[in-house]
């Protein structure tokens, strides 16, 4: 375990405290040390209203409605069509073909849809020749969110199916059988045994995944950022980026960025305690002596 400890500890705890830079007229030659304290200046982009902030602040939300709405849950729905399938051969080719693209990275994935998607790809010259007209989708800023998901989801949702199908073998055979006796339909097997089985595995990535619900993709994002513009695709991540280390305004980015923390904090601990009060374990219980 101490490779692992060691790398969480210099790449994630000791950064932590950095964050006094949000405090702070950071600059460079001077060090933290030397960089004099502003106290909560910093933070008045949020509390006050910067209109490019809150401009990165609505499009962070609306992508993360997205993502949380269908990416978390069609891995769900796929676990779900790849476990009725009789065939094991060929479940496990469907499973691997549909977990290979989360092995590739942002900028192999963006140029797969801009050669696909993009004004002289195979389908707009398809549909050019067949005089049916064309889709603007690559660089059209009206369809930026959901692309963005679009991506994550062909992405990652292979991935995600797979802690899916995990929990499904862990459902005893016998519950199935019984509903079947009973005259239960597979419809109502998946509602009444399927899901009352995946609840707790549901519960718990839910919550993980809403602890880093306000980092929608920061690489995913920026690498297309110049072909939409600032104003569509402009998230939180982008403008600490692009506050930070573009415009050397570091105090308020990372002001930005604490404050993104604390949410994210905020709502998994929020998040656990509402899986309590519906009877699951969630990420810790605290035991009662």
């Amino acid at each position: 375990m101490l490779p692992g400890l060691a790398l969480l500890l210099t790449f994630h705890y000791l950064p932590l405290l950095g964050n006094v830079i949000a405090f702070k007229d950071f600059q460079p030659y001077l060090g933290l040390g030397g960089s004099p304290w502003v106290g909560l200046d910093n933070f008045r982009v949020i509390v006050e209203g910067d209109p490019l902030f809150l401009k990165a602040l609505g499009n962070t939300l609306v992508i993360m409605l997205l993502q949380i709405g269908i990416v978390f849950t069609l891995p769900i729905v796929l676990a779900l069509l790849l476990d009725s399938l009789i065939s094991e051969r060929l479940k496990r080719v469907v499973q691997t073909i549909l977990y290979l693209p989360h092995f590739l990275s942002w900028v192999i994935v963006i140029s797969i849809f801009n050669e696909l998607l993009g004004g002289s790809g195979p389908i707009n010259t398809f549909l050019r020749q067949n005089d049916l007209g064309t889709i603007d989708i690559i660089g059209n800023a009206a369809v930026f969110k959901e692309l963005v998901t679009g991506q994550v989801l062909w992405k990652e949702a292979g991935w995600a199916m797979i802690l899916f199908l995990a929990a499904l073998s862990r459902i005893d055979p016998e519950l199935y059988e019984a509903s079947a006796v009973d005259g239960a339909g597979r419809l109502r097997q998946i509602w009444h045994v399927t899901l009352p089985g995946l609840r707790s595995v549901i519960v718990l990535l839910l919550i993980l995944r809403l602890g880093d619900a306000l980092t929608v993709g920061f690489e995913q994002i920026i690498l297309q950022q110049q072909a939409v513009g600032i104003d569509a695709s402009e998230v939180l991540d982008t403008y600490v980026y692009n506050n930070g280390i573009v415009q050397s305004d570091w105090g308020v980015s990372a002001a930005v960025g604490l404050v993104k923390g604390l949410v994210g904090v905020a709502l998994v601990l929020g998040a656990n305690r509402l899986a309590h009060a519906f009877g699951e374990a969630g990420l810790y219980r605290r035991e009662l002596r």
